[in-house]
């Protein structure tokens, strides 16, 4: 008995689907595995790069950390609540997502923008000696 043969159209649509799903993944920061927790504060280092009325993205901890006032600083996760992209910067005091133009507010993580249909989780993040150390979860 012979073997059935695959038809082009089903190698070509088997094709897409692994394609559209290695896609999706890889606007993940992570490969699209779950985003695990911190056992303790990550230490970011000096505050002084941080602008008031601005922030930064620490890239390789997947945080962003904003100064919305003197003195304050807020925490959150890098990881945009639309498709897990990595936000990219902080600009005219907004969180920016350029995937697909989410934007977020500095001092809450709140949408400003959409498509993100949920607030940056937010973490907590201290002062210590001139350092900001943060804790997620």
């Amino acid at each position: 008995m012979s073997e059935p043969v695959a038809s082009r159209r089903t190698v070509l649509c088997c094709a897409a689907v692994a394609l559209a799903g290695a896609t999706a993944a890889g606007c993940s920061s992570n490969g699209g595995k779950e985003e695990t927790k911190s056992a303790g504060p990550i230490d970011l280092g000096s505050a002084a790069g941080i602008p008031v009325g601005g922030g930064k993205v620490y890239r390789d901890q997947a945080v962003v950390v904003t100064q919305p006032t003197a003195g304050e600083y807020k925490a959150f996760s890098a990881k945009c609540t639309h498709a897990g992209c990595l936000v990219n910067g902080v600009a005219k005091e907004q969180i920016q997502c350029l995937c697909h133009g989410s934007r977020f507010a500095i001092t809450d993580g709140a949408v400003l923008d959409g498509p993100a249909p949920k607030p940056l989780p937010e973490y907590k993040v201290a002062l210590q000696n001139g350092n900001l150390e943060v804790t997620k979860g």
